[in-house]
């Protein structure tokens, strides 16, 4: 602490007063000064608050950050008044957050956010709705269901009479608000599960008797879900939840276009069908894999899974704001054959933190998970809390309905367009310079490569199983060195990841890109090239 600290904050005492002062309005006329001084800029600059403030990052190492943060003493009296720490978190923590509203962030699915969802974010927190229960959300309820109605009808498209029907009917779900993807996949697959293990006979359902009893009701020894081996790790962790057991994810081998071999597919299906004691819950197509950004066949899945009868899940997480642009909508097809997809507004839909969405083909789908509780979520109730694994949750509803105002569908399409093709323009340039391999071209947004100077590559030619091990290895140790001195510098930052390809023995490390941004160009992506290839130059 300070010498002004002390000195002005010694006196501070937490007695009845203060607490309704400080509960009510700001403190005094100097505290909202401040506020106001710190909350303009993030209101309406914050891109630019965000770059004199933080660049990147700053360099400083994860142990010097922690050695700041060691006490673990909830003080008596307050320590500080609103001032001082909006001051504080402004000059002593913002430095050392990550920009990733800068063009030169291209490393996750992490972006810029349009300046006015963070007045829409300040109302909704203001407002505290908790859409739950109808009791403390009343307008916001009804606008959910508004918005899940459009999101649903831009994926599987049914007639109006259809969205008439359901789009304000408390006895159907066309869909639901989540905390994000994670939760959106794992609410999707705890459908398909008690679609799976449905009530038969005297059993009562899977949620009711648990695993044991269902496995021995329908005369199976295990479940499984059939995925890509691209597919997103929440769908192991989902399995772990809803007790299949992650093991029972079953990854299947993707072509040369990292989409799931089709072929595989259906011999799986075949195969698991012949045992007859095993329990397909679902099979998982992608619409935007997280390492590679492709997209499965989705209409093929959707026909196989039809003449098989086996849930069809889409994880559009990524990929499903493609759907409004008119030039690659394409891309998604298939999707409306899907039984359940996953969509995140804090990804392509460009929301704050966060905001997950899955969506049901059928509008009594999450009747398999109706739960209720006499304080709330009672059974004749409007609540949305009934089929939601969330006990409570914002309203971030409100948020895409006044952003798809606000944008329009044309206004999102305009960015989606705009990433993927500047990786385009991305993949074309590092192509032409010769340290750098293309790994994967970009079907979407997302792209990978690495450093692979020409005399790597021409040894890589000849190789025997032995030498590319050796060879890759060392390539791979190049690419994380690089990429960690990039980050570190903090000027520009690409992430990494591991991925198996059809082309060598091993997995080998490249360097990841998510163009999401609508400030980044090609003239910015050539100097991160350009910042990579210097980088190698000194450690070469």
């Amino acid at each position: 602490m300070n010498d002004y600290t002390k000195l002005h904050d010694s006196k501070l005492v937490a007695d009845w007063q203060s607490l309704l002062r400080i509960f009510i309005s700001t403190e005094n006329e100097a505290a909202k000064a401040t506020l106001l001084k710190y909350m303009e800029q993030i209101l309406f600059g914050l891109q630019d608050f965000l770059e004199k403030h933080v660049g990147i990052t700053e360099e400083i190492s994860l142990n010097k950050l922690n050695s700041f943060y060691r006490d673990s003493k909830i003080n008596c009296n307050p320590e500080k008044k609103l001032a001082n720490v909006i001051t504080d978190v402004i000059k002593n923590v913002t430095p050392y957050a990550v920009n990733v509203a800068s063009p030169y962030f291209i490393g996750h699915m992490t972006s810029a956010i349009p300046f006015f969802m963070v007045h829409l974010k300040t109302i909704v927190s203001a407002l505290n709705q908790n859409v739950v229960k109808l009791e403390t959300s009343k307008i916001f309820s009804v606008i959910e269901k508004q918005v899940l109605a459009k999101i649903h009808r831009l994926i599987f498209n049914k007639n109006e009479s259809f969205y008439q029907l359901h789009i304000q009917n408390a006895n159907t779900t066309l869909g639901a608000f989540v905390e994000g993807g994670t939760s959106a996949n794992y609410t999707a697959l705890w459908v398909a599960r008690n679609m799976a293990f449905a009530p038969i006979k005297e059993f009562r359902g899977i949620d009711k008797e648990g695993i044991a009893a269902a496995y021995k009701a329908y005369n199976v020894k295990r479940s499984v879900i059939l995925v890509s081996r691209r597919g997103h790790f929440s769908l192991r962790k989902a399995a772990g939840l809803l007790g299949i057991g992650n093991e029972n994810v079953i990854a299947i081998n993707v072509d040369k276009e990292n989409k799931i071999d089709l072929n595989r597919l259906k011999k799986a299906i075949h195969e698991i069908t012949q045992q007859g004691n095993i329990k397909i819950i679902a099979v998982v197509g992608i619409a935007g894999t997280t390492e590679t950004g492709n997209i499965d066949p989705l209409r093929k899945i959707g026909k196989i899974c039809k003449e098989n009868k086996i849930h069809f899940h889409v994880d559009a997480a990524w990929g499903g704001p493609t759907l409004m642009s008119k030039k690659y909508k394409y891309l998604l097809d298939g999707i409306e054959t899907a039984s359940s997809v996953t969509i995140d507004g804090h990804k392509q839909f460009y929301m704050p933190m966060s905001c997950g969405m899955v969506y049901f083909n059928k509008p009594d789908s999450m009747d398999m998970i109706t739960y209720h509780a006499n304080y709330v979520n009672r059974p004749s109730s409007l609540d949305l809390g009934i089929k939601s694994i969330a006990g409570s949750r914002e309203a971030n509803s409100l948020i895409l309905d006044c952003a798809l105002k606000i944008m329009g569908s044309k206004g999102y399409a305009l960015l989606i367009e705009h990433g993927i093709e500047t990786a385009k323009e991305f993949a074309a340039e590092i192509e032409k310079r010769e340290i750098f391999q293309l790994i994967t071209c970009p079907e979407l947004n997302i792209l990978t490569y690495r450093i692979c100077p020409p005399e790597y590559r021409k040894k890589l030619n000849k190789y025997n199983s032995k030498d590319e091990i050796i060879i890759n290895k060392n390539l791979n140790a190049i690419n994380q060195k690089v990429q960690r001195i990039q980050r570190e510098a903090g000027l520009s930052f690409v992430s990494r990841t591991t991925i198996k390809t059809e082309y060598y023995t091993e997995d080998i490390v490249v360097l990841r890109t998510v163009i999401m941004n609508p400030l980044t160009n090609i003239k910015i992506l050539n100097k991160i090239l350009t910042e990579q290839e210097d980088i190698y130059k000194k450690i070469s």
